[in-house]
């Protein structure tokens, strides 16, 4: 492991430089300081803090993603997190990302500089800037429904997609669908093309020819539904898969102001089991995220990471809560 000193000498400048750097003491320039934190990240040095028991710190770091309040997808996540690390000592920070920390900070040099041992990452793009950087990391790294090949240090968290979109296609053929649409979330994202790829397959598994019109990548919210499902509409579906319960709310405000009835007309599936499925009338069939058990599972993959144990994937399997939102087809 790289000393103080190592870094030093790769540097040219005198031992209390760099540790003023390490240490965010005022009288050292910004440019300096991230050169030395830099220098220190790539030469792997750790600090004292990120090495004694009782400076054990955790960060989970939230991008497009809500978690403050218990009906936010995020929320379940972090607590399970938290119940999980707390029995070991850690403590976890929370910490929202955007696109101006990730420009201006680079991912292991923040690591570093606030002393974290290993980080849970949710809601992250596959563009954005610290995605390339976790990809190369050496900092023990949980990512939620994101995978990264090639690095021991970095492991997947997830619910098995193929398994729940198969189940929800195998049910909606059983009641003589077949014309099946998915709207799906956002572009640019792994999960999302996880999702795509496990409704083709399922669509396929039934004995259905995949018709593109009736598909569709929107975004993770209700607002998306309107600029999709007419068409689908068009194409003939009698059911809409969606890729999360956002979406599929959004669907039943598109059927509600073209007058059709779920699920007479229409039949509708979400993905996640968010507090408003129950709540939705009739209330929405979809495909079950333990999002308590998810969290915990990142910190035992993490907490693996951290001793040395490289996990590659861990996935929860799902499970298809039915509710009033799907029927037998429309005869007509």
């Amino acid at each position: 492991m790289a000393t103080i000193k190592d870094i030093a000498e790769r540097l040219g400048v005198a031992v209390s430089t760099v540790s003023k750097g390490l240490n965010g003491a005022p009288d050292i320039s910004e440019e300096l300081r991230r050169q030395v934190l830099d220098t220190a990240v790539e030469m792997g040095y750790r600090t004292k803090k990120m090495r004694k028991e009782e400076h054990k710190k955790l960060v989970v770091f939230v991008e497009n993603m809500d978690y403050e309040r218990p009906e936010d997808f995020g929320y379940d996540l972090i607590l399970g997190f938290r119940q999980m690390a707390y029995r070991d000592n850690w403590a976890v920070n929370v910490v929202s990302v955007g696109p101006k920390l990730q420009t201006h900070e680079k991912y292991d040099t923040y690591m570093l500089m606030h002393g974290y041992s290993g980080a849970f990452a949710m809601g992250f793009a596959l563009k954005d800037n610290w995605m390339s950087q976790i990809a190369k990391t050496d900092i023990p790294t949980a990512l939620l429904d994101n995978y990264v090949p090639l690095n021991q240090n970095v492991g997947y968290v997830g619910t098995d997609s193929d398994e729940g979109i198969e189940r929800a296609i195998k049910k909606l053929y059983d009641l003589g669908h077949r014309r099946i649409a998915f709207l799906n979330g956002s572009p640019n994202s792994w999960v999302s093309d996880q999702r795509q790829a496990a409704y083709e397959a399922g669509i396929r598994n039934v004995g259905l020819k995949l018709d593109h019109d009736l598909t569709a990548y929107g975004y993770y919210v209700a607002d998306s539904a309107r600029f999709h499902v007419p068409a689908m509409l068009e194409a003939g579906a009698t059911a809409i898969l969606c890729g999360n319960d956002l979406i599929a709310s959004g669907v039943y405000d598109v059927c509600s102001h073209l007058k059709l009835k779920i699920p007479r007309d229409i039949s509708v599936v979400g993905f996640d089991d968010l507090p408003i499925a129950s709540e939705l009338k009739p209330g929405l069939s979809t495909i079950r995220q333990d999002r308590l058990e998810l969290g915990k599972c990142a910190y035992f993959t993490l907490n693996s990471l951290i001793n040395n144990v490289s996990i590659s994937k861990t996935m929860l399997r799902p499970q298809f809560i039915e509710r009033g939102s799907v029927g037998e087809v429309k005869t007509k």
